[in-house]
C-alpha cells in the first residue's frame, strides 16, 4: 500500500481500533492461475501473547481456503471511515478534490483449523463479538446440527507478520483543517467519525492554540 509519511501511523492502537471497529475486511490471496482473489468476509482480532491472530472462517465450496493451504501468505486490507473531501476546504482556488479514508492493511500468514473444538472457540469469538445473545440459541441447537454446519465451513487463523495503518485526513495542509473538520463535523456518520479522528490526531487542536 502506498503510505506517504504525513499519513502513515506506527501506533498500534490506531490500527486495532479500525480493525476492531471496522471487522469486515477483505482476504487477498492468489489463485491457482496467478491472480488475486478476493473473499470479504468479518476477522476477529484476537491480542495473544504479543502475537496478533485474524479469526474467521468461510464456506467449504469456496476455494479460497485451499489457496490459503497451497500458498499461506495473504493480505488483509480494512477499509474504515470514508468520505469526498471537497476542495472548498481551502482558502485559495487553485486546488483539487480528494477522498479522505482510514484504513489498515495486514501481511499474514495463515492456518487452517479443521477440528470440531478448535472451530468451536473461534466461532465463539465471533458470536461474541458481533452478536451475544445468539450464543445461547446456537448451544440449543443440538450437537448434530452443530457438526453439520461446521464441516461446511473451513475456519483459519491469520497471523499478523506485518501491518500498515494509513490515515488520510489532509494533514500536510493545515490551512484546510478547521473547515474540513466543520464540514465533516456535521455531515454523515462516515464523516463525523473523521472529524472525531481529526482531534484525536490533534488536528483541530492545533488550530485553535494558533488563534
Amino acid at each position: 500500500m502506498y503510505v506517504p509519511p504525513q499519513f502513515a501511523s506506527t501506533d498500534p492502537s490506531h490500527a486495532s481500533e479500525l480493525i476492531r471497529s471496522y471487522p469486515f475486511a477483505s482476504l487477498i490471496s492468489v489463485d491457482d492461475k496467478g491472480l488475486p482473489y478476493i473473499t470479504p468476509l468479518p476477522l476477529h482480532l484476537l491480542e495473544e501473547e504479543g502475537r496478533w491472530l485474524l479469526l474467521g472462517h468461510c464456506a467449504r465450496p469456496n476455494p479460497h481456503w485451499r489457496y490459503l493451504q497451497a500458498r499461506p501468505q495473504a493480505v488483509v486490507s480494512f477499509m474504515g471511515p470514508q468520505a469526498y473531501m471537497s476542495p472548498s476546504v481551502y482558502p485559495d482556488l487553485a486546488r483539487v478534490p480528494t477522498w479522505s479514508y482510514l484504513t489498515v492493511q495486514c501481511t499474514v500468514q495463515a492456518r487452517l483449523i479443521e477440528h470440531f473444538d478448535d472451530k468451536d472457540r473461534l466461532l465463539k469469538h465471533l458470536i461474541h463479538e458481533h452478536d451475544p445473545a445468539y450464543a445461547q440459541q446456537w448451544r440449543g441447537l443440538g450437537e448434530d446440527f452443530q457438526h453439520k454446519m461446521m464441516a461446511g465451513m473451513v475456519a483459519f487463523e491469520l497471523e499478523v507478520m506485518d501491518w500498515q495503518c494509513k490515515l488520510k485526513l489532509n494533514q500536510h495542509r493545515p490551512e484546510s483543517h478547521q473547515a474540513l473538520y466543520s464540514t465533516y463535523a456535521s455531515g454523515t456518520a462516515d464523516q463525523r467519525v473523521l472529524a472525531d479522528w481529526m482531534v484525536r490526531l490533534g488536528l483541530i487542536g492545533a488550530i485553535r492554540e494558533e488563534t
